[in-house]
């Protein structure tokens, strides 16, 4: 039988100061995700993208752990039993908030407590910025139990971690540590426990004072161009920022243009434009 936890409470929303905080809200599973948090997953990304009073997205872990993965019973046991279908469907309900929330709106960060386990690298990559424990633990232990790291989790660390880094960390099945998966590429930075919510709140602060369409323009500019060659990134870029225009991209020029050549009241290298004064 799968948990008795109703869907709705799998996952956590609080909006506060700009911020989405989503947990996910299975700490007595050490958050493992099943097909119910991975459906309430998706309907909060969808609910919470468009909000004006939402700027920054942060992914969290309620209680000990961020993500153990996914849940060995429910999304794998119990799907297996009703067949081939139910295995489809329960793919495309994690992959497609995964996706979801790799092309979101606007900035997304990842602040990882405890564990973070083989499917649950696909939600870490999604997000644009992970912030970990330095004592939190990485891990893809797929290979211990006979099967390789699937749903991504080899593209994540292929794409993210030096080669020879990436293959030994997913034939092992040994853990990484917070900072270890910091200074091998896995998360973008690790600090002490203490200073975990502390940090994230710095960075969505100064994320809130940007523009918020030069920020999806950008997230989404480097993620496309990791793929491409530099001519097609050239051009896919040039092309990218007259869309932007279109997006208000002119105005928020030309006043961060004023503001840095007539009012000399900012340093693009830095600080940010006073983003406020746009079209006044």
């Amino acid at each position: 039988m799968s948990s008795e936890r109703a869907e709705a409470d799998t996952v956590s929303l609080e909006v506060s100061e700009g911020i989405a905080w989503v947990r996910f809200n299975r700490p007595e599973k050490r958050n493992c995700m099943s097909p119910k948090l991975n459906r309430q997953m998706r309907r909060i990304i969808e609910d919470v993208e468009f909000r004006d009073d939402v700027r920054v997205l942060v992914l969290a872990g309620a209680g000990e752990a961020w993500s153990a993965g996914m849940d060995l019973k429910e999304y794998f046991r119990e799907t297996e039993a009703e067949g081939l279908g139910a295995i489809r469907r329960a793919q495309r309900e994690a992959y497609g908030w995964w996706e979801r929330l790799r092309w979101f709106e606007k900035p997304t960060i990842a602040m990882v407590n405890g564990w973070c386990f083989g499917g649950g690298y696909g939600p870490l990559f999604a997000c644009d910025i992970a912030i970990a424990d330095e004592a939190a633990q990485f891990g893809l232990s797929e290979i211990n139990w006979g099967i390789l790291p699937g749903g991504g989790a080899s593209k994540v660390v292929a794409d993210l971690m030096p080669l020879r880094k990436a293959i030994y960390h997913a034939m092992m099945g040994e853990n990484l540590s917070g900072r270890q998966a910091e200074e091998q590429g896995l998360v973008t930075e690790a600090v002490p426990a203490e200073r975990l919510e502390a940090r994230v709140r710095e960075i969505a602060a100064a994320l809130e004072k940007k523009d918020a369409q030069s920020l999806r323009a950008t997230k989404w500019a480097v993620r496309r161009v990791v793929e491409m060659t530099y001519d097609n990134a050239e051009d896919y870029l040039v092309r990218a920022q007259e869309a932007l225009h279109s997006f208000g991209g002119v105005e928020a020029r030309k006043e961060a243009t004023r503001q840095f050549l007539d009012e000399k009241s900012f340093k693009p290298g830095l600080g940010t434009f006073d983003t406020a004064k746009i079209g006044r």
